[in-house]
This record gives C-alpha cells, sequence and structure tokens, in this order.
C-alpha cells in the first residue's frame, strides 16, 4: 500500500519553468518540513488502512522520502523501487500478476494509473524532500489523478467488486488496467486529465501536446 510522506516536502528557490511549481514560495512550509523517517507516519491522506498496515510487525517499507510503499510478503516488490522510479513497487506487482484493490474509493487516488501514465510516456515532474542526507531531488513525480474516473469504463468488464460494511471494494487486474490506460493515452494525449482550469500540472501537459 502507498504510505506516501509529503511532510518532508520542500520548495526550493528555483529550477525548471515547466516543473508548475512556484519557487521561493515554500518559505513557511519548508520551515515546517519533516526530515524523512523510515518510522514516520503516512500520510493522513493515505488513509487509516495503510497506517494499520505500516504498523503490521512484519511490514517492510521502502525508502523514497516522498513515496514510500509498505507491504507483508512483498520484500521483492519494495526493493523494485528506486528514486528515479518511484511507482516501481506497482510494476513489479503487475509482473506477478497483481491486482489493485480500490477500498472505498475510485481511481481519482488509484496510484496505479500513474505508473501507467508513465509507461504511455506522460510527462512527469520533479519534487525535493528533505532527508538527513540532505535535500534529494525526486524525479518522476507524478501528475494529477483528478481526472483519472474516467477509465473506469475501460476495465469495467475486468472488475470485481464487494461490498465490506460500507465501503465499495473494487479490485482490478493491473496488466489490463495498465493497458487502457496506455491505449487511452495513445489515442488521445490529453486523456485522463482533470478539467479543473487552474491545474497546473494538467496544464502543463496540455501545453505540451498543443506545441507539440
Amino acid at each position: 500500500m502507498p504510505a506516501f510522506t509529503y511532510k518532508t516536502m520542500i520548495v526550493p528557490l528555483s529550477g525548471s519553468e515547466t516543473n508548475v511549481i512556484t519557487y521561493g514560495s515554500g518559505t513557511d512550509a519548508n520551515r515546517m518540513a519533516e526530515f524523512f523517517d523510515p518510522q514516520m507516519p503516512a500520510d493522513p491522506l493515505m488513509g487509516a488502512v495503510a497506517e494499520t498496515l505500516l504498523k503490521h510487525l512484519r511490514a517492510k517499507r521502502s525508502t523514497h522520502p516522498i513515496i514510500s510503499f509498505t507491504g507483508v510478503k512483498a520484500k521483492a516488490a519494495l526493493a523494485a523501487q528506486t528514486l528515479t522510479n518511484p511507482l516501481a513497487p506497482i510494476g513489479a506487482l503487475a509482473k506477478q500478476d497483481g491486482w489493485v484493490l480500490l477500498l472505498g474509493v475510485d481511481h481519482t487516488v488509484n496510484s496505479s494509473v500513474h505508473y501507467a501514465e508513465r509507461l504511455a510516456g506522460r510527462k512527469q515532474f520533479v519534487r525535493w524532500a528533505l532527508t538527513l542526507q540532505g535535500v534529494r531531488e525526486c524525479p518522476t513525480f507524478p501528475g494529477c489523478s483528478a481526472g483519472f474516473q474516467s477509465i473506469a469504463p475501460e476495465v469495467e468488464r475486468d472488475t470485481r467488486r464487494v461490498r465490506i460494511g460500507n465501503a465499495a471494494v473494487k479490485a482490478v487486474p493491473l496488466k489490463m488496467l495498465f493497458k487502457a490506460v496506455i491505449e487511452r493515452i495513445k489515442n488521445d494525449p490529453l486523456a485522463l486529465l482533470c478539467q479543473q482550469a487552474d491545474c497546473p500540472r494538467c496544464n502543463e501537459i496540455r501545453l505540451l501536446n498543443v506545441v507539440g
């Protein structure tokens, strides 16, 4: 499961103009940033289940300072992660015919779609994190996920559903999801982008494709 730690992120004073970040704007936030520690809790946005798994006695965690993953009996998948390929654990699970499990949520929080975006050649970004070894540049940072629910019809046939209490739980084979996302983006380079007029990451991708 994702165990991301956004509170480690900082904003530098300068950088690439196509990185859709306001350099020098993070003075106050940077003061509150925390050094990445494998023992630190997952960001609250990850949900209670992620934090519960992280605390499991047999759980292991990858070491990316922003996009870490946690799991039990998932050592090989976690080890696949690198600083330049932070979502590699998802790819490793796909090679094992793994599935993505959406617990009461939809594809707008499905990190697996981000991995497929990269396979399709979509632009990624750069962010920075505070670590005990200093500030680390973290490339291949994913874009916006607010438009991901539009992939649902393409994977509907392969989606399994069950209810657990009040939660609607969905499961999709990763390989089928990747195939659907890649085909969608290859056919339409603007597919899966959100419709928010002020979304900088989606607008940057639109600009690149218009210019291209």
